[in-house]
């Protein structure tokens, strides 16, 4: 942690809410960088005061509670953010500027989340046009890749890939009302662009194209991205989120936004890759993603060949620890 912010928040005081602020931090700040990533791979839309609130309580008066005691919002995720930024850790429990320091580092990783998120929305707007429309056609009628007030039960093809899993949008009536609003799409309904081929099926997921634009390159989607990292659930209910957004008509993401709802939409998925119950389930779908966006990756175990090198060495130190048991036992060798 810089001097600057150790002093910005030891020196932080009320103002006018009237007055001209004080002037915004550089975004080139480590802490908008590193809240970049958490957002996107751990959790989107979280309250980053307290996360950090629960995981120093977590390190201080809590450090004797069980773990199994807390739920993820007050160790898993405090756990990941506190490890994700060096020395974050070490300077909250040595610090003295108080509830102030931890209000400035709070609002810089606000600020990073947010910024990403508003990139890849912006990012997306247009790109999500291009993958939905058939090769060699057009969109009729056309949508514009700027603006996004004909999208959504307005259009027809936007209208089919947002229509709940379960409802039919060939149907007349059925889609008349998803257009003026008499059928409310409710968080739990979840769109049919999540299955492949646009078919209600919970273990084949479609949205590779987002995934690609997002987290190798937008160049990536029609080519074999050369990363070699892996997806994580999140991830996945990131970009989830983020293509639901983009082919609304919703002009500006809102976390109070009741017509897109996306964050409660956002927290469904999270919710039911965290069941325990469905660990099988969730586990095979990682593995499916995993094989879509890194065609390098591979569950496989590989066994040791008899006679290499490696297997010689395992082979000699499972025979030193065999001996150092048996002299420790006053045995003769």
């Amino acid at each position: 942690m810089s001097q600057d912010q150790q002093s910005c928040g030891q020196r932080r005081k009320p103002v006018d809410a009237l007055q001209l602020g004080p002037r915004k931090r550089p975004a080139t700040d480590p802490l908008v960088h590193y809240s970049h990533h958490f957002g996107r791979t751990v959790h989107a839309l979280c309250n980053f005061q307290a996360l950090l609130t629960n995981g120093i309580l977590r390190m201080g008066e809590l450090a004797d509670t069980p773990e199994e005691n807390f739920t993820a919002e007050y160790f898993t995720f405090p756990q990941k953010l506190l490890k994700s930024v060096a020395g974050l850790e070490e300077h909250l429990m040595q610090s003295e500027g108080g509830e102030d320091e931890v209000d400035v580092i709070a609002e810089l990783l606000t600020k990073g989340a947010s910024g990403a998120r508003g990139d890849d929305t912006k990012s997306l707007k247009g790109s999500v046009l291009d993958w939905i429309t058939p090769k060699g056609q057009s969109l009729v009628p056309p949508l514009a890749h700027n603006m996004k007030i004909d999208r959504g039960f307005h259009h027809e093809w936007t209208g089919a890939l947002l229509c709940p899993a379960g409802l039919n949008w060939s149907n007349s009536k059925m889609k008349t009302k998803l257009k003026n609003g008499e059928i409310i799409v409710t968080r739990d309904q979840w769109p049919l662009f999540l299955y492949a081929d646009y078919h209600y099926d919970p273990e084949d997921p479609w949205n590779v194209c987002a995934y690609k634009h997002v987290f190798t390159s937008p160049s990536s989607v029609d080519k074999e991205p050369k990363a070699t990292r892996s997806v994580t659930l999140p991830s996945i209910t990131y970009i989830a989120m983020q293509v639901r957004f983009t082919l609304t008509s919703s002009p500006v993401f809102s976390h109070t936004d009741t017509v897109t709802d996306s964050e409660r939409f956002y927290n469904s998925i999270f919710d039911i890759f965290e069941d325990s119950d469905e660990k099988q389930e969730v586990d095979d779908l990682a593995i499916w993603w995993n094989r879509q966006i890194f065609p390098s990756y591979s569950t496989a175990q590989r066994p040791l060949m008899k006679n290499s090198a490696l297997a010689r060495i395992r082979e000699k130190r499972a025979q030193m620890k065999e001996l150092s048991v048996t002299d420790g036992d006053g045995g003769s060798v």
